[in-house]
């Protein structure tokens, strides 16, 4: 009955969306569009299966295809107002993706709020299907880096500088009342960027985020933090920490990106600190990943001022990414072994045109020094998988 009910609303929307009619004189223009995203993808698991045997609880890699992300939704705006809804429904099931209202003052100053992805770090410039390592880095996923978050962000871009903060409460107050939560977790961050140049073809940006946030697990006194390995087709963790008494977390994240004319490099540090009540060790956490990136033939890269990084490459290209990444979620002195990962790729990407993209990717993924209940200390397994994505 709810994806019944979601579904129709939705339908709706994208009726009206295909009826708006714009205002004309002096009046600003109402507009309405819809938008979408279809994900397709499909996965060869080579090795990492054989210590898994009946009786263990870790989960199994298993060739197959998948549609992980379906969305549907629409886009409105008047004069310096502009508002999103989108609505995902990845293996059929139905989640709220965007839901937020934006008023941008000028060319140089917004404000947003409503349930978004807030700024953190280079990787809040891309959406989940358009990083251009396939999937996003696993140091990433696991710093929990750039979640949905009901809050209010203020962005602020002028030729080379670049900053935006954001007081939030936690996800789930998209979910739940606040009497079934019982408390709510809340947070603030900030992302500062300094751009030299930043020029299609010459851009070099240097970055620096940091972030506060209150317990959010068990009834909000632990943090739980687990990233799968990089694949959608099989779900299977590859790290996992639960910190408990916890008192709050701050983590931060330098950045940087240089870009010339074909080639591009970006790289990310992460690092975390988790205090901890009744004398408690705190617990820490530390990755990093690098991006090599050059496109094989089509044009040259181009740079985005309103996202703070490199725009999509043009139609007809073609582009290979070199990726690594290293998550260390073992802290001994905290007693928490999380694991410690690495993870080494190469991903293709044909641009076909403004709205598909093909991928193809192979990694190599091992997690050692995990002592988690149910899950094996090390474990590893080499992928082969491709995509086509159409976004509209």
């Amino acid at each position: 009955m709810k994806l019944r009910v979601k579904t129709l609303a939705l339908t709706a929307l994208v009726a009206l969306a295909a009826s708006a009619q714009e205002t004309t004189g002096s009046e600003p223009k109402f507009t309405i569009k819809p938008t979408g995203r279809i994900l397709m993808d499909g996965s060869v698991y080579m090795g990492g299966n054989g210590d898994i045997t009946d009786e263990s609880a870790d989960q199994k890699f298993v060739d197959g295809v998948a549609i992980p992300d379906l969305r549907l939704g629409v886009k409105a705006s008047y004069g310096k107002w502009s508002a999103k809804v989108d609505v995902g429904f990845g293996y059929f099931k139905v989640g709220v993706k965007d839901v937020f209202l934006q008023y941008t003052f000028n060319d140089n100053h917004l404000i947003k709020a409503g349930y978004f992805v807030p700024q953190f770090g280079l990787n809040s410039e891309t959406s989940s299907s358009m990083k251009p390592s396939f999937e996003e880095p696993t140091s990433n996923e696991f710093f929990n880096a750039n979640p949905r978050l009901l809050g209010i962000s203020y962005i602020y871009s002028k030729d080379k500088f670049f900053a935006g903060t954001t007081a939030f409460a936690e996800a789930n107050a998209m979910k739940l009342s606040s009497n079934e939560m019982g408390k709510q977790g809340w947070g603030a961050e900030t992302r500062l960027v300094y751009r030299p140049f930043h020029a299609d073809g010459n851009a070099l940006q240097v970055g620096f985020s940091i972030n506060y946030t209150t317990p959010t697990a068990d009834n909000h006194t632990a943090f739980n933090l687990t990233s799968n390995f990089p694949t959608r087709v099989a779900k299977v963790n590859l790290l996992s920490a639960n910190v408990d008494n916890a008192r709050g977390m701050v983590k931060l994240t330098p950045e940087i990106l240089f870009m010339r004319d074909n080639f591009a490099l970006e790289a990310q540090y992460y690092y975390l600190n988790i205090a901890r009540k009744d004398g408690l060790h705190s617990y820490r956490a530390q990755g990093a990943y690098g991006l090599f990136r050059t496109l094989l033939f089509g044009g040259i890269y181009g740079y985005s001022m309103g996202d703070c990084g490199m725009a999509t490459p043009p139609a007809k290209s073609l582009e290979m990414v070199l990726g690594y990444n290293y998550t260390n979620a073992t802290d001994y002195s905290a007693g928490i072994y999380g694991g410690i990962s690495n993870d080494a790729s190469v991903t293709f990407n044909y641009y076909i045109n403004k709205y598909m993209i093909a991928r193809l990717r192979y990694s190599y993924t091992h997690v050692r020094d995990r002592y988690v209940e149910d899950l094996l200390p090390s474990r590893h397994v080499n992928t082969l998988e491709a995509r086509l994505q159409i976004i509209f």
